[in-house]
């Protein structure tokens, strides 16, 4: 009767194992692959036939070096089959749990659902230009989890500033029915309200640009949405330039670009020609009030009367929030 090698045996493990690594979530299957080649590295130091032929047989030395070699492996392949199986079950789970989104119809960016769904599948790079207040920050991640991503690895949602990262991902728990930190999260400085279930997590660009540090291929995220980009600060740009280098030895990772509608033709060309999807309309009408110029220097509080005195206006005019934009 024939028998199989220990060569044979671990080689025709290891192949199968390698090919499990694709199921496992993005941010595991790195260091297995390092320990399954280190796996395969004992592989061949094995004896790979088998004799029965006294005059062939190894030493006794030879022998304990070989079983040594084997008890090696042995442990090596079976904590990587652990590990392996503890990762494939967390994308199931993953998978299982994923959020099933609604989208208000009154958001612009809703009537452009399938457009965007369909293109995110079939291209790495899309860009979405569309003005303030077509739901884009809010509905792209969404849109996201309906393509089936987020299961692999997490989502992340880029806001160039603090306050928007806390309040977008506040947002955006509420319309998936989920209380902050769970599901939706958020990682700023000082700050991180995210777990390792998060689909979606806000961050700022600054924090996405720092994790490049202790994680070079983003392995934790399968898709990145960087908001905002129109405003070309330094981290986004220095982000944007990473990310272009990345993408070839990540062909698994999506990338949306949102942007207003400037230089929307300048990004897509950065990014070899990826598709613009034009999101236009605004959820509400924009009137400009003008108020006579004070000469620079003339009065200290002149901003801040400014808006105590378009404050005073407006309440008494209509009910409702207000939102101020302030320079600096």
């Amino acid at each position: 009767m024939n028998q199989t090698s220990p060569y044979n045996l671990y080689k025709q493990q290891h192949a199968c194992l390698f090919k499990q690594l694709k199921q496992c979530c993005l941010f595991d299957q790195y260091p297995l692959k390092k320990q399954l080649n280190k796996a395969f590295s004992v592989i061949k130091k094995l004896p790979r036939k088998v004799s029965n032929d006294v005059a062939q047989r190894q030493s006794d030395s030879d022998t304990a070096v070989a079983e040594a070699r084997i008890k090696q492996l042995h442990a090596l392949m079976s904590r990587c089959e652990e590990k392996i199986q503890h990762s494939m079950s967390k994308v199931e789970q993953r998978r299982q749990a994923l959020p099933k989104p609604e989208f208000p119809d009154e958001l612009p960016v809703s009537k452009k659902l399938r457009e965007i769904k369909k293109l995110l599948n079939e291209h790495q790079v899309i860009i979405v230009a569309g003005e303030t207040g077509s739901g884009k920050t809010t509905q792209l991640p969404k849109i996201a989890l309906l393509a089936g991503r987020g299961v692999m690895g997490q989502i992340a949602h880029t806001q160039p500033r603090r306050l928007a990262a806390r309040s977008v991902a506040a947002r955006i728990a509420q319309e998936l029915n989920t209380p902050l930190g769970e599901k939706v999260g958020f990682k700023v400085r000082f700050s991180d309200k995210s777990r390792e279930e998060t689909y979606v997590k806000l961050m700022t660009d600054g924090i996405l640009l720092a994790e490049t540090q202790t994680d070079r291929f983003l392995n934790r995220y399968d898709t990145i949405i960087i908001d905002e980009a129109h405003e070309r600060s330094l981290n986004i740009d220095f982000l944007l330039g990473y990310i272009k280098q990345l993408l070839p030895r990540r062909p698994d990772l999506k990338v949306i670009i949102t942007s207003a509608t400037i230089d929307t033709d300048r990004f897509s060309r950065f990014f070899a020609n990826a598709p613009v999807i034009e999101v236009s309309g605004r959820t509400y009408p924009v009137e400009v009030r003008y108020r006579p110029l004070e000469e620079e220097g003339t009065m200290v509080g002149t901003m801040v009367d400014g808006i105590l005195s378009a404050v005073d206006e407006l309440s008494l005019e209509t009910a409702g929030d207000i939102l101020v934009f302030l320079s600096g």
